[in-house]
Formats: structure tokens, C-alpha cells, sequence
């Protein structure tokens, strides 16, 4: 599996971003069986979860930081092998370079570990500016 992330780049605090991640599949697998999740790293600070949606065998179900709880989306497109997260009301603490990441097999209580997704895009730059 290969990931890419895009979408990043320069905001105003208040504004909206919405950020793709695009993923190459091996043949004899599917996308829609990964759980995929986002991440982010701030300058200076260790990577943190942000998002999550489960794969078909986990009802979709999606999973967010608190942080961000009530103004960002991560939603999935299985057709397109494709996940999304839309940022909205964004805050200059949400300035990260941000990570898709993909897992198969991930349990509900591990999708907040980094250490269990197999797979990482190369990160996509997010600036807020206040």
C-alpha cells in the first residue's frame, strides 16, 4: 500500500481545509478493508492523532482527538480509494505537517497508536495563521 497525502497549505484561523489521501493497493486486497487514520506533528512536538475511520468490518466508524472533536471530518471513498479529512474552524494550534496512515486488522482500542498502522503518506504541511 502507498499513500498520498495533499491538500495542505496556508490559512487563515477560522478557515477550512480539506485534505485527501490517496491510496495505491496491491492487487488481491481491497481499501476498503484498512482503517485509515490521520496524524499530525507540530513544530517541536511528538506526533498525535487526529482522526480515524474504520474499515467495512468496522461499520466505518470514525474516531476523533478531542482537540478537534466538532469541527473536523474524516470520511472514506472506497470507489476512489480515497480518505478525507475536512478541517473546519481552524486554530493556529492545529499548524502540523499532517500524516494519513493505514492499518488492516487494527482493533477499535488501537487506532490512536501510531504504532499500529503498517502505512504512512509523506505528510502534508497545514499553517494557520491568526
Amino acid at each position: 500500500v502507498q499513500l498520498q497525502a495533499s491538500g495542505g497549505g496556508l490559512v487563515q484561523a477560522g478557515g477550512s481545509l480539506r485534505l485527501s489521501c490517496e491510496a495505491s493497493i496491491d492487487s488481491g486486497r481491497t481499501f476498503n478493508i484498512y482503517t485509515m487514520s490521520w496524524f499530525r506533528r507540530a513544530p517541536g512536538k511528538e506526533r498525535e492523532f487526529v482522526a480515524s475511520i474504520r474499515g467495512r468490518g468496522g461499520g466505518y466508524s470514525t474516531l476523533y482527538a478531542d482537540s478537534v472533536k466538532g469541527r473536523f471530518a474524516v470520511s472514506r471513498d472506497n470507489a476512489k480509494n480515497a480518505a478525507y479529512l475536512q478541517m473546519n474552524a481552524l486554530k493556529s494550534q492545529d499548524t502540523a505537517v499532517y500524516y494519513c496512515a493505514a492499518g488492516a486488522g487494527i482493533i477499535a482500542s488501537s487506532r490512536a497508536d501510531g504504532s499500529a498502522y503498517d502505512y504512512w503518506g509523506q505528510g502534508t504541511l497545514v499553517t494557520v495563521s491568526s
